[in-house]
C-alpha cells in the first residue's frame, strides 16, 4: 500500500466524513505538512541523508549551513586541495563555549570567534544561528577551529528537511514506505482541527505512536545492522502456560 498526494487527501476527507468545503486544499496541505514535519523530527531516516562537498577558505573560521539542513552529523575535513582521496579527519563537535575558550587560549581574552585566531589545520567544529535555512546562508552554520590555513576539502554529514508531498510532487519516501503513518498523523492533526470527536483524535493519535515506534525498529534498528557483522536478531516469543 502506499499514498499519492491524491489518493491520500481523498483518504482524510473519507475518514473524517468531511468534504471539500471544510477541508479545502490549503488546509489539507497543512495537514500533510505538519505531520510530514512531525516525522522527520521524531525520527530521523536514512531516505534524508544527505552528503555535501566544499572547499575552506584560508583565513575563514566558518562554514554555511547546508540548504534545509535540520541537523548535522559530521564534519569531515581532507588534507588536501586538490580532491577528496586525502587522509580525512572528523572534527569534533564542541559547543560555542569550548571554541570560545580555545581561542581565548590562543589570541588573548577577546573570545570573539568571528574573529582571526592561530590557523591551522582544523580540529573543532561548533553550530551557531538557525542553520535550517532552504538555501545555503550565513545566517546559520558552523564555526571552525583552529581557523583554516589552507584552501582544504570538506564533507559535512547532515539530515535534510526533503521536499514534502505536494500537488507538484506527487509521492514522497514517507507515502510509499510510511503510509499508515503518514496517514494517522495527518488524521490527528485533522480531529485537532475539528476539536473532536476526541476519541477519534485519541485513537489516531495512539495508532501513530504505535506505527513510528515499528517503523523506527527498521529505520534505526534493521537498517543500520546486518547479519553478518551484528548477527541475526532473535525476539523472544513466550510459549502458553501449561
Amino acid at each position: 500500500m502506499s499514498y499519492t498526494y491524491a489518493t491520500l487527501t481523498t483518504t482524510i476527507r473519507d475518514y473524517t466524513e468531511v468534504d471539500d468545503s471544510v477541508f479545502t486544499q490549503a488546509v489539507i496541505d497543512n495537514f500533510i505538512m505538519q505531520a510530514e514535519h512531525r516525522i522527520n523530527i521524531e525520527l530521523p531516516m536514512d531516505s534524508d541523508r544527505f552528503v555535501q562537498e566544499g572547499t575552506l577558505v584560508a583565513d575563514d573560521n566558518t562554514i554555511n549551513s547546508p540548504a534545509g539542513a535540520l541537523f548535522i552529523r559530521g564534519v569531515e575535513v581532507f588534507n588536501s586541495t586538490a580532491n577528496t582521496t586525502g587522509t580525512g579527519s572528523w572534527l569534533e563537535k564542541k559547543d560555542q563555549t569550548y571554541l570560545s575558550e580555545y581561542t581565548d587560549r590562543l589570541t588573548g581574552p577577546e573570545g570573539d570567534l568571528t574573529a582571526q585566531d592561530v590557523t591551522g589545520f582544523p580540529k573543532y567544529y561548533a553550530m551557531f544561528g538557525g542553520a535550517t535555512g532552504l538555501t545555503d546562508t550565513t545566517s546559520g552554520g558552523l564555526y571552525i577551529a583552529p581557523t583554516p590555513d589552507a584552501a582544504y576539502l570538506f564533507r559535512i554529514y547532515y539530515n535534510k528537511q526533503t521536499t514534502g508531498l505536494s500537488a507538484s510532487n506527487t509521492t514522497t519516501y514517507l507515502s510509499n514506505y510510511f503510509p499508515q503513518g503518514l496517514l494517522y498523523a495527518c488524521l490527528a492533526e485533522a480531529f485537532g482541527f475539528l476539536k473532536g470527536p476526541m476519541e477519534m483524535l485519541t485513537l489516531y493519535e495512539n495508532k501513530y505512536k504505535t506505527s513510528i515506534q515499528q517503523f523506527a525498529g527498521m529505520q534505526i534498528g534493521r537498517r543500520r545492522r546486518d547479519d553478518y557483522t551484528d548477527g541475526t536478531v532473535r525476539i523472544q516469543v513466550k510459549s502458553p502456560s501449561p
